[in-house]
């Protein structure tokens, strides 16, 4: 057993100074220490595919950043860690917890995880050991995990027994203090209410285009036509076209934006993926800043899958975000909504527009002719991380 001081400040020693997640009863000591800590940053994720894609933001902005997970949860992040940091090649370390161990009498809804946890990081080619219970352990168990990241670009994971940690109690709350949300304004004044008149995604997409400055603003746009339309309206350097981890975009925008508050993150989501992780919603609300811009191009569809309908259309996505705690929230299908959107001032909290579209692509959309670990190394340089 060791006590959480003693791995944290090793880990701090090698640049780790940001921690995301989802609790379990095994890292609380870790957990404790890390909000007690006001130098260090936790996120208090509302699932574990989140927490990797946040971590992967505050990665990507040159944060070296820690996810913690229970074995349980770590179906959650399989998406993310497949199609997210394996293809995008961004290093993580994860501490997931080993619930259903053979060690110990556990839960019945753990027994399966627990047989299987080394084999699914192996299959994810994610390399693992045990998390170390000897305060010898902690320096080489960390100066392999940071050689792996450093020369592979990707995950690298500890999984903690039971017992690993001495207890450690908790002295502070890691969740902001905030005004109450009476200041969130929502305008639905922005409704033609005519399917037809609707913009298409690529008309949206060029006017967000024409509305950031790439010297100051980065746009994430999330997979499928969105990403692909964006390169085919304007490839640039501070473009992220996300592939697979559908719905991380939104928490990889937070977690960039948290990470460099001097830069504007405007995340650009679909409805379908919206609908996916929302909980993501709620996360951005508490933590996210000014800085952060979160617009959904909804057009009641999976577009790039045949079309098939999603259930967008009776959701007021607006009304999510407000209540949610975004700063300035916005509803409708008029394209104006996007000039208000950018002019607004939502104080010192995020902003959110829902615009409606019509459904349908580009023909003969292109796909991005540069790999996704080109688009995120150019990316990086052109942020000044590279």
């Amino acid at each position: 057993m060791i006590q959480a001081k003693e791995f944290v400040e090793a880990a701090r020693n090698l640049g780790f100074g940001w921690y995301t997640g989802v609790p379990c009863s095994f890292l609380t000591p870790f957990i404790n220490y890390v909000i007690n800590d006001v130098q260090l940053r936790y996120i208090s994720a509302a699932n574990e595919g989140d927490a990797v894609a946040i971590a992967a933001g505050a990665a990507i902005a040159g944060k070296p950043a820690v996810v913690m997970m229970q074995n349980s949860g770590l179906g959650n992040a399989v998406n993310p860690l497949t199609s997210l940091t394996y293809i995008f090649r961004i290093p993580l370390l994860l501490i997931c917890t080993l619930r259903g161990d053979y060690l110990l009498q556990d839960e019945p809804q753990h027994q399966l995880m627990g047989q299987i946890t080394e084999k699914l990081l192996e299959t994810m080619t994610i390399p693992w050991e045990f998390f170390p219970k000897d305060a010898a352990e902690i320096e080489p168990v960390l100066q392999r995990a940071t050689a792996y990241m450093q020369q592979e670009r990707r995950p690298y994971a500890l999984i903690m027994r039971k017992g690993a940690i001495a207890p450690h109690a908790l002295t502070r709350c890691s969740i902001p203090e905030r005004e109450n949300s009476a200041n969130a304004y929502i305008q639905q004044n922005f409704f033609r209410d005519r399917k037809e008149q609707r913009i298409s995604r690529s008309e949206a997409l060029a006017r967000i285009v024409e509305l950031t400055d790439p010297e100051n603003t980065v746009v994430i746009a999330t997979t499928g036509y969105t990403g692909r339309e964006l390169f085919a309206s304007k490839d640039s350097a501070n473009h992220l076209y996300m592939v697979g981890s559908m719905g991380c975009a939104s928490s990889m925008g937070l977690g960039l934006s948290l990470a460099r508050p001097d830069l504007k993150v405007v995340v650009i989501d679909g409805d379908g993926a919206a609908l996916m992780r929302m909980g993501n919603f709620a996360t951005i609300g508490t933590y996210g800043g000014a800085n952060l811009t979160h617009i959904l191009l909804d057009n009641e569809v999976h577009d790039s899958t045949g079309a098939q309908a999603t259930v967008s259309a009776g959701i007021s996505f607006a009304k999510i975000a407000e209540a949610c705690g975004y700063g300035v929230t916005l509803a409708g299908d008029d394209p104006a909504l996007l000039d208000a959107l950018f002019t607004a001032d939502a104080n010192t909290r995020p902003k959110f527009a829902h615009l409606k579209i019509r459904p349908g692509t580009l023909e003969k959309l292109p796909r991005p002719n540069l790999t996704p670990e080109a688009v995120l190394q150019r990316f990086m340089k052109h942020i000044g991380n590279s």
